[in-house]
Parts: structure tokens; C-alpha cells; sequence
């Protein structure tokens, strides 16, 4: 019998295993205040200067928009996020200036920073009974044009959220993999002093 992929040994925190990345969502609407409040979550990331490099573009599936933003993803993803309830893209700010500045210079932390924001809006979804799903199978190209994204900004990645619904809705390859996922071990990624010769 083998042990559960999201086994833990330590005491980590439950929130941290409840959320995973599922692709069967139940197409069910979300409550603006709900959008607001996981949105909120991300407002609390930390960041470099407290510069909070990231923006958030959403379209609900009841918007006029959320074809249009659907149509941004590869069509694999489109297949299954179309039962999502929300669908955003998160951007990073690629310049920084310090406060009240207009000299504007490389941000070096604007992808790690925007990926804390993620992080914290994934587990406050979770927190609130919904999941979420990031990916980066997108037209980057065509999502710059289609949502008038400034060169400065950097398209990281496109999230789906919604409420879970039975894996019987997706195709049979895709069933076999809807289940959290394990982790690697610790000892495969931390290392104290040099990095591993």
C-alpha cells in the first residue's frame, strides 16, 4: 500500500496540501465579493519596496469579456478552463522606481514578487472552498495585443478559478492525472552552504 502523495512528516500547515491544481471546475458563477476577497489576498504579498509590481486582468464566465480571454490560452487549456468561474492573467511591473521617483529602473524580484502575490491568492481561494490553476500554456503574444499589455509589464501566467466538479466531465487522459500532486523531498532542494557539486 503506498503512502498518500501529499503525506506530510512535519507540521505543515493544512491549507498548504488542500490546494491543488485541478481542471474540472462545475462552470458555476462567482460572487464579485469573493473575486474581491481572494484579490485582496494578493494585495498582502510581499514584494521589493513594498513596490508590488503585479496587476491582475480578469473576465468572469458571465462577462463579455471572458471569450475573449479564453481565446488567449492554448487549446488544450481552453478545453477545460472553459468551466472555470474566473480566468485571469497576472502581469509584472518589469521596472521599479523608488517612492515618488520617475527614475524607473530594472526590477530584478518583479517575477518573484508577482509569484508571492499568486501564492497567496491560490491559498485564500482554497480557504474559501474554491480552487485555482495556474498555467502558462498562452498566447503571449497575441494576450500583449488582445489586452493592450504595456512592453514594460511581463505576462507571467493565466489562473483559472472555480469550484471543483467530478473528473468524469474531462477526457479520460486528463482523469487519470486529476489528484493532488506529491512533492519533492526537501533534501532535493535545500542545501546548506555551496550548491551540491
Amino acid at each position: 500500500m503506498s503512502a498518500s502523495p501529499r503525506a506530510v512528516t512535519r507540521a505543515v500547515e493544512p491549507l498548504f496540501l488542500d490546494r491543488w491544481s485541478p481542471r474540472a471546475f462545475d462552470s458555476s458563477a462567482i460572487p464579485q465579493e469573493d473575486l474581491d476577497t481572494i484579490f485582496d489576498a494578493a494585495r498582502w504579498a510581499p514584494s521589493a519596496f513594498n513596490y508590488q509590481p503585479w496587476r491582475l486582468l480578469y473576465a468572469t464566465r458571465d462577462s463579455a469579456d471572458w471569450g475573449r480571454f479564453l481565446g488567449l490560452l492554448m487549446p488544450f487549456n481552453q478545453a477545460w478552463v472553459q468551466n472555470a468561474s474566473a480566468l485571469l492573467f497576472i502581469l509584472s511591473d518589469t521596472l521599479i522606481a523608488a517612492p515618488g521617483s520617475e527614475d524607473f529602473k530594472p526590477s530584478h524580484s518583479h517575477s518573484f514578487d508577482a509569484g508571492a502575490a499568486w501564492a497567496l491568492l491560490a491559498l485564500q481561494a482554497t480557504r474559501m472552498g474554491y480552487h485555482s490553476h495556474a498555467m502558462t500554456g498562452v498566447d503571449f503574444d497575441k494576450a500583449r495585443a488582445e489586452l493592450g499589455v504595456p512592453d514594460r509589464f511581463r505576462i507571467e501566467a493565466a489562473v483559472a478559478i472555480g469550484r471543483i466538479a467530478d473528473k468524469a466531465i474531462l477526457p479520460e487522459a486528463l482523469q487519470e492525472r486529476e489528484a493532488p500532486s506529491g512533492r519533492k523531498d526537501i533534501a532535493e532542494f535545500v542545501t546548506a552552504g555551496n550548491f551540491p557539486a
